[in-house]
């Protein structure tokens, strides 16, 4: 359709201009003394057919050249183009009543090419100013009306408050699962946002050839059906997309800042690239740390012992949660259930640590 649009725009700036320029043209190399060149219709038709035919090998490109440009448009945001076409639009009246005040004075060449020069500076330097200013003329129009100001104000703080209420999900939380469950209980407020690139990441973990990572996938589009069916607050996807950036995690940050909002995730990893950006994060093994049972030093459990440790005569047991203990001096009890007396507790966000020692070598 644009295509077509294109061909009928040169077709009719084609007969403009044979209208034009071609009758000066038959003057020029002596045709003009032909009755048929002389109709006017005719030199209408004739730059009208020469550029509906050149349109064939032109249009292709002005297509690919005004889509390039509305992708650029819609990126703007609308205030930042509102503002710049404003200051255009001052900087131009401000170049014609200059050029109409030189055009008085009658010098060559000056009078005809200063208000080209004068238009295209000062229409640029005023599509700059109105956008690198946008902030200020915007602040000077809520003063002039207080009410409006009043209410802007409070739509602002509504809107940073619901901003707060979006939370960012990422492939490593909807892997895990917990987070159906989590939600299920009504502890977490406000709209779940998936992005397209999270679910595109999904995907391509779910059709990978691998049995291990096919499975994940999988179990991870499970668990959004699960949300969406389950969930008594709204599940969106969002089609935000930052096709500059490669990285799923980047591009979780960028959106959470444009967004206000908070990210959801148990990857240890883009938990401290959060925080380098200052972008709040809702860690579930924090969360599953929490609300684990409280373990202090100097007490007392039954544990087994399973394995070797890392270091030398140690050996490791497990809670029924999954917390990690590792006995001082337990290699020798592999396969044993024995006491032990807790000495102290790692905790991170990657999890919690217990180290312990047999209650029998305590002093």
């Amino acid at each position: 359709m644009l295509k077509r649009v294109i061909q009928v725009a040169f077709l009719l700036i084609g007969g403009a201009l044979g209208f034009v320029f071609l009758p000066p043209l038959y003057e020029f190399i002596n045709l003009s003394s032909n009755p048929w060149l002389n109709n006017p219709y005719v030199s209408v038709a004739l730059g009208a057919l020469l550029l509906f035919v050149l349109s064939f090998a032109l249009s292709d490109y002005f297509v690919k050249l005004i889509v390039w440009m509305e992708g650029i448009l819609f990126k703007i945001p609308a205030a930042d183009l509102l503002f710049g076409t404003l200051g255009l639009i001052v900087g131009l009246i401000v170049a014609y009543l200059i050029g109409f005040a030189v055009q008085r004075i009658q010098i060559p060449i000056v009078t005809e090419v200063l208000p080209i020069l004068l238009s295209i500076l000062l229409g640029y330097l005023g599509f700059r100013f109105g956008f690198a200013k946008r902030d200020e003329l915007s602040q000077m129009f809520s003063k002039s009306n207080p009410s409006q100001k009043k209410k802007s104000s409070e739509s602002s703080g509504a809107l940073a408050e619901t901003k707060q209420l979006y939370k960012l999900l990422d492939t490593s939380v909807i892997i895990d699962g917990r987070i159906a469950d989590i939600s299920s209980t009504g502890f977490i407020e406000g709209t779940l946002i998936v992005p397209q690139f999270v679910l595109t990441e999904l995907q391509h973990i779910a059709d990978s050839s691998d049995t291990l990572k096919r499975t994940r996938g999988r179990r991870g589009l499970d668990m959004l059906k699960k949300l969406q069916d389950e969930r008594a607050t709204t599940v969106q996807i969002s089609e935000e997309d930052f096709e500059d950036v490669q990285e799923v995690d980047l591009k979780l940050v960028r959106l959470a800042k444009k967004m206000g909002a908070q990210i959801l995730t148990n990857d240890f990893n883009l938990n401290k690239v959060c925080d380098l950006h200052h972008v709040q994060v809702l860690n579930i093994n924090d969360l599953a740390n929490a609300v684990k049972p409280v373990v202090i030093p100097g007490e007392d459990m039954q544990v087994v012992v399973i394995k070797d440790g890392k270091e030398q005569n140690q050996g490791v047991a497990y809670l029924d949660d999954g917390t990690m203990i590792v006995v001082e001096g337990g290699r020798s009890f592999i396969g044993q259930s024995i006491a032990v007396t807790v000495t102290s507790v790692l905790q991170t966000s990657a999890g919690r640590m217990i180290f312990a020692k047999p209650k029998d070598q305590v002093a």
